[in-house]
């Protein structure tokens, strides 16, 4: 039985990182023919009423309370700006490149936390954040001829999201994580409301309202199925397994645009999904290492 649920957890992971990697690629496809803030607003609404319709009849007022709403509030602006990043970096670059750029978050995040909040990083996972880091110039190539300012993007996003994983890094240990999501969504929602008058365009095509509906559906399925995973495998065992969405949006990628990364972005996207992995193995070896007794 634990087996099953082991192995259920990994599978549920996967499918999460999936509906992600399509998410990423209906973005990049719907924004063809719609404004990019109104696919945001789209994208955001959908996972906000689904949370509420979901969490509020089995919570009630409980789903509201919260003693850092400010900090609640910021959380969700950090996330708003994460996903306006990303929205415009899939509009100007391929798919595959992007995730794998994206991915670089938690090696920032271990930079960030030696840095600021002072914890210790061993040489071994500086080593990895260096290789890390190697690997995104690999893809942006900086004074190449495919180097422009769009490239800065996707650095503009793992900015604000490295950002917003430690705001929740600090929140999770006061605050309920389902109502950090409620108003997560709901902060995003009516920020990007705001802009709604200015781009609002009614869908023209069946194709436009499919596409706006399909992205809604797997950022709230991709994030309500990685919340089962944890549930049931253990956070070490799955964070390796996240960067498997390179692979899944290089799929998309080729399927959707015909984009298959040159050798430069191959070796980049490989070294990042190989130093994040180990610097998560590691993580966890060095935290199971320190809960060990000293032998006397």
């Amino acid at each position: 039985m634990r087996q099953a649920t082991f192995l259920s957890g990994m599978l549920l992971a996967l499918t999460a990182l999936a509906c992600f990697a399509t998410l990423d690629t209906t973005t990049k496809y719907i924004t063809l023919s719609v404004p990019v803030l109104l696919a945001l607003w789209f994208r955001y609404v959908f996972q906000a009423v689904a949370t509420t319709v979901v969490m509020l009849p089995q919570r009630g007022r409980a789903l509201l309370h919260t003693e850092r709403l400010f900090l609640q509030c910021l959380r969700g602006v950090l996330l708003l700006v994460t996903s306006l990043f990303t929205f415009l970096s899939v509009m100007h670059m391929p798919v595959g490149e992007f995730t794998a750029i994206a991915m670089i978050t938690p090696l920032v995040v271990t930079l960030l936390a030696a840095t600021l909040l002072g914890e210790r990083v061993s040489r071994q996972r500086w080593l990895l954040v260096a290789g890390g880091f190697a690997g995104t110039l690999f893809i942006i190539r900086p004074g190449g001829g495919l180097f422009g300012w769009t490239m800065l993007l996707p650095l503009g996003q793992v900015a604000a999201y490295s950002a917003f994983q430690i705001l929740t890094s600090k929140l999770v240990k006061t605050e309920d994580a389902v109502t950090m999501h409620f108003y997560t969504g709901w902060v995003g929602t009516l920020l990007a409301s705001l802009a709604l008058p200015f781009v609002w365009t009614l869908p023209q095509t069946a194709g436009q309202w499919a596409g706006l509906l399909l992205m809604g559906a797997m950022g709230a399925i991709g994030h309500f199925l990685l919340i089962l995973a944890y549930r049931r495998t253990a956070a070490a065992t799955l964070t390796p397994l996240l960067y498997a969405q390179i692979a899944f949006a290089m799929l998309g990628g080729w399927l959707v645009f015909s984009h298959v990364p040159d050798g430069w972005a191959l070796l980049g996207m490989t070294m990042i999904a190989f130093c994040g992995a180990a610097s998560a193995w590691l993580a966890v070896r060095e935290s199971r290492l320190q809960l060990e007794p000293m032998e006397v």
